[in-house]
C-alpha cells in the first residue's frame, strides 16, 4: 500500500512538473487530461478519490482510536500499536497528499485551458483589430483616391462652366450685333423705301415738266 501511494505520488509529482514547465510532453499530458475529463473519466476519478479519501478517514480513525487507547492505559501502549499507529498515520499522510497533488493536477489543467482559450481569444481580438486597421487604410486610401477625382472633377466643372460663360458672352454679342444688323437694314430699307419716293416722285416731276415743254412746243407751232 505505502509503495503504491509513494509511486502514485512521483507520479502527480512528475505530471505537475510537465505541466508548469514548458516542453514538448506538456502537449500530451495536457491531451491525456482532456481525454480522461471525457466521457466516464470524471466519474472514475471521483470515484477513486472517494475511495482514497474513505480510506484516508478509517486510518486517522484507527490513529485516533490507538491514540485513546494510549491515553486510557496511562501510556502503556504495545509495540504493535505503536507500529500500527505509525503505519496508519503514514498511509493516512500519504493518502491525503495524493488528493492534495490530484486536485493540484486538476487545478493546474483547468488554468491551463483557460490561458490557453484566453489566448485564443486574444489572437482573435488582436486579427479582428489588424483587419479593421487594414479596412480602415484602404477606406483611407480609397476616400484619398475619391477625393482626388472629386477634385478633379471640380476643376472640369469649373472650366466648363468657364466657357459656357465664354460662349455665353459670344452669343450675346452675336445676338446683340443680329439686333444691330437688323437696325440697320431697316434703316436701309427705309432710305430704300424713301429714295424710291422720291424717285418717283421726280419722275413725275420730270414727265409733268415734259409735257408742259410738249405742249409749248405745239402750240409755237400752231
Amino acid at each position: 500500500m505505502i509503495q503504491v501511494l509513494f509511486t502514485v505520488i512521483f507520479a502527480e509529482m512528475a505530471l505537475i512538473l510537465l505541466l508548469i514547465f514548458k516542453t514538448p510532453l506538456r502537449k500530451l499530458v495536457i491531451m491525456g487530461l482532456d481525454r480522461v475529463k471525457r466521457g466516464r473519466g470524471p466519474i472514475v476519478v471521483k470515484t477513486t478519490g472517494g475511495t482514497i479519501f474513505v480510506v484516508m478517514l478509517s486510518s486517522i480513525y484507527s490513529v485516533v482510536s490507538i491514540h485513546k487507547r494510549w491515553i486510557d492505559e496511562d501510556g502503556n501502549v504495545t509495540p504493535t500499536d505503536q507500529i500500527l499507529m505509525a503505519q496508519h498515520l503514514l498511509d493516512a499522510s500519504l493518502m491525503g497528499f495524493t488528493l492534495f497533488l490530484a486536485l493540484m493536477i486538476d487545478r493546474l489543467h483547468h488554468y491551463i485551458r483557460e490561458l490557453r482559450m484566453r489566448r485564443k481569444s486574444m489572437e482573435a481580438v488582436n486579427k479582428q483589430n489588424r483587419g479593421f486597421e487594414d479596412g480602415k487604410n484602404g477606406a483611407s486610401d480609397d476616400m484619398k483616391s475619391l477625393e482626388e477625382k472629386a477634385s478633379a472633377l471640380r476643376l472640369k466643372i469649373k472650366k466648363l462652366e468657364a466657357t459656357v460663360e465664354e460662349k455665353a458672352k459670344e452669343s450675346s454679342d452675336a445676338e446683340a450685333n443680329v439686333v444691330a444688323l437688323k437696325k440697320q437694314s431697316e434703316h436701309f430699307l427705309r432710305e430704300n423705301d424713301s429714295l424710291h419716293e422720291d424717285n418717283q416722285n421726280l419722275r413725275a416731276q420730270v414727265q409733268s415738266l415734259d409735257q408742259r415743254l410738249s405742249n409749248s412746243d405745239v402750240k409755237k407751232a400752231s
